[in-house]
C-alpha cells in the first residue's frame, strides 16, 4: 500500500477547474479527480493553517485539543496533565500518522516546513522521516519539489508508505516567478467581480480587506505597502486593474503548483507505482478571495476560509463520483482506518464516510462548526443551504454579532440576510449550542479555548493593532469606519483617569472599610 497526500495551502475549491472554475488552473488536480471521488461540501473544522492542521493529525476539534489560534495559550495543545503516560497520546495512535506507522504499518514521511512555521511541533508525531524545506513557509514549489522528486526516485517502489508533500504556492504573498508569465492574461474574471461589488468592498475595514492587502508585523499596521521581491502581489485594490492583479496572482500560484504536482505524477509513473496509489489532494483551509469583501486571506470562519478541497483517488474504489454531502477534513482518520480494516482511536472525533469511497453510498453530517480565533473569533454552523457566523470578535472588520448567507443564491457571501431570517438563525444557535455541549463533555474539562483566546485579548493577528489602524483610516479619509471601531472595542485602549466621582467613591469605601 502506498499513499500520496498532497496539502495544498490556502487552496480554494472554486478556482479549481475539477470544481466548475473556468480557468485552467489545474489539469494535473482535474485528471486526479476524475479518476477518483471528488468532495463539494468539505470543511476544516478549525481555521487557519495551526488549527486546521492540528484538528486534522491529532483527530479533535481545536476545541477540545485546545490549539484553536496563533499565539497566547491556545497557540498550544492542552496538557494531557495526570492522564499522560509514559508515552502521550499522540505517540500512541491519537495521531494520524502515528496510527499509519503502529496500526497500518506504513513508513511514514514529511516533506514540509510547517512546524517550525507555527511551533507546532506536535505536528511531527509519527513520521518516521521528515524534511524541513527550510523557508518557514515562504516556499515556493521549487523548493519543494526537488526535494519530493528525490525522495521518490529513491523509495517509491517499496511498499507500505505514506508521504505527505506540502506546497504553499497560493498562500500569500504571491510567489509565481515573473518569468513563468500570467497564463490568465486574457482571461476574464469571475462573473460575479464587478465594479459595483469592488466600490462596496472599498467601504470595508480589516486586514486584507480591499485597500489593506497587507499585515505589518513589525509596526502592527493594516496597510497597502508592497514588496519588490514579491511583484505579483498588489498592497491594496482600488480599480478593476488591480483587481486582475490580484485575482490572477492568486491563480498564477495555483497553475504554477499543479505544473510541479505534474512532475511529481511523472516521476511516479516513470517508477511504476502511479496506478496503484492512493493519492488524497487537500488544503490545511480555503482563501477568501472577495468573500465577506476580503482578499487574500483565511481569516474567518467562512466558505471562503473553511471550505477546503478533497479528491481522494483510491484504486478499486469509486471513480469519478461527485459527492456533496457535509464532512470534517478530520473525518478523513475513521475513514482510513475503516478502509484498513481497523478500528479508530476512540478519542477521534471523526465519522467514516468510507462508505462513499466504495460504494458511494449517502453518509454526510447534518451540519458542521467551523471555528476560526487566530484573525477573528468566530464559531459558525453550515447546514442546508445556510453559513450562519457568529463572531465573538470582529478582528477589526466591523462584522455584525451574527450573519447569515444563503450559498444557493449567493455562494460568496456579498449579502448578510439574517435580519429577514430570525427563524434560521435561531435554528443555527441551537445546533451551535448542542455540538457545544457535547464537545464539552468530551472534553472532560471546563476549557472551551475561544474564550480563552477572548480572555487573552483576543485574536493574535489583531491583538495591538487597532490604535494604529485608526490612525490610517483617519488618514485615508475613512473616519466614519474608524470611529465604529473605536464604539465596538473600547476596552482596546489605555484605560483613563478615574473620573472625580470614581475618585470621591473609593475614598468614601477606603474611609469606611479602613486599613487592610
Amino acid at each position: 500500500m502506498r499513499v500520496l497526500f498532497l496539502d495544498l495551502d490556502s487552496t480554494n475549491p472554486e478556482h479549481l477547474g475539477c470544481y466548475g472554475y473556468h480557468r485552467n488552473t489545474s489539469p494535473n488536480i482535474d485528471k486526479i479527480a476524475a479518476e477518483g471521488v471528488r468532495f463539494t461540501n468539505y470543511y476544516t473544522s478549525d481555521a487557519p493553517c495551526a488549527p486546521s492542521r492540528t484538528a486534522l493529525m491529532s483527530g479533535q476539534f481545536g476545541i477540545r485539543n485546545g490549539l484553536v489560534g496563533h499565539g497566547g495559550t491556545a497557540g498550544d495543545m492542552k496538557l494531557e496533565a495526570e492522564k499522560r503516560e509514559l508515552m502521550g497520546r499522540l505517540t500512541r495512535g491519537g495521531a494520524f500518522p502515528s496510527y499509519l506507522q503502529l496500526i497500518g504499518g506504513l513508513s511514514t514521511t514529511l516533506i514540509s516546513p510547517f512546524p517550525q512555521r507555527h511551533s507546532t511541533f506536535a505536528f511531527y508525531a509519527g513520521f518516521n522521516e521528515i524534511m524541513n524545506t527550510g523557508h518557514l513557509g515562504n516556499e515556493s514549489a521549487d523548493d519543494v519539489t526537488p526535494v519530493a522528486l528525490d525522495w521518490i526516485e529513491r523509495n517509491a517502489k517499496k511498499d507500505d508508505w505514506f508521504l505527505y508533500v506540502n506546497y504553499w504556492d497560493p498562500h500569500t504573498p504571491y510567489r509565481t516567478p515573473l518569468e513563468y508569465g500570467n497564463p490568465f492574461e486574457n482571461d476574464p474574471l469571475p462573473e460575479w467581480m464587478t465594479e459595483e461589488v469592488l466600490e462596496r468592498h472599498k467601504e470595508m475595514v480589516g486586514s486584507h480587506s480591499a485597500r489593506e492587502l497587507n499585515i505589518n508585523f513589525n509596526t502592527k499596521s493594516y496597510d497597502n505597502a508592497t514588496s519588490p521581491d514579491f511583484p505579483r502581489h498588489p498592497g491594496e485594490i482600488l480599480n478593476m486593474d488591480d483587481l486582475r492583479k490580484a485575482i490572477d496572482g492568486y491563480d498564477c500560484g495555483i497553475r504554477y503548483m499543479d505544473d510541479h504536482l505534474g512532475k511529481l505524477f511523472a516521476a511516479l509513473e516513470q517508477q511504476g507505482v502511479m496506478e496503484d496509489l492512493i493519492i488524497i489532494i487537500t488544503a490545511d483551509h480555503g482563501e477568501n478571495i472577495g468573500q465577506l469583501g476580503i482578499y487574500g486571506e483565511h481569516a474567518t470562519a467562512d466558505q471562503g476560509t473553511c471550505r477546503i478541497p478533497m479528491i481522494i483517488r483510491w484504486p478499486g474504489m469509486k471513480q469519478g463520483l461527485v459527492d456533496e454531502r457535509l464532512h470534517y477534513h478530520l473525518d478523513l482518520l475513521p475513514t482510513v482506518a475503516e478502509l484498513l480494516g481497523h478500528d479508530p482511536m476512540p478519542d477521534w472525533d471523526g465519522t467514516s464516510y468510507a462508505p462513499v469511497l466504495r460504494d458511494g453510498a449517502d453518509c454526510g453530517r447534518d451540519y458542521l462548526v467551523v471555528s476560526q480565533c487566530a484573525h477573528v473569533v468566530q464559531r459558525s454552523v453550515r447546514f442546508g443551504d445556510w453559513m450562519y457566523i457568529r463572531s465573538y470578535h470582529d478582528g477589526y472588520h466591523l462584522f455584525d454579532k451574527e450573519m447569515l448567507y444563503n450559498l444557493r443564491e449567493d455562494p460568496n457571501e456579498q449579502r448578510n440576510v439574517a435580519a429577514e431570517n430570525r427563524a434560521v438563525c435561531m435554528e443555527a444557535v441551537y445546533l451551535l449550542n448542542q455540538w457545544h455541549d457535547e464537545m464539552m463533555v468530551r472534553s472532560g474539562d471546563d476549557r472551551d479555548p475561544l474564550w480563552t483566546v477572548m480572555k487573552e485579548g483576543g485574536p493574535f493577528h489583531a491583538k495591538g493593532y487597532l490604535p494604529g489602524y485608526l490612525k490610517r483610516l483617519e488618514e485615508t479619509g475613512r473616519s466614519p469606519q474608524a470611529a465604529e471601531l473605536a464604539r465596538k472595542h473600547p476596552r482596546e485602549f489605555p484605560p483613563k483617569p478615574a473620573s472625580e466621582i470614581e475618585k470621591l467613591v473609593r475614598k468614601r469605601l477606603t474611609e469606611q472599610m479602613g486599613p487592610h
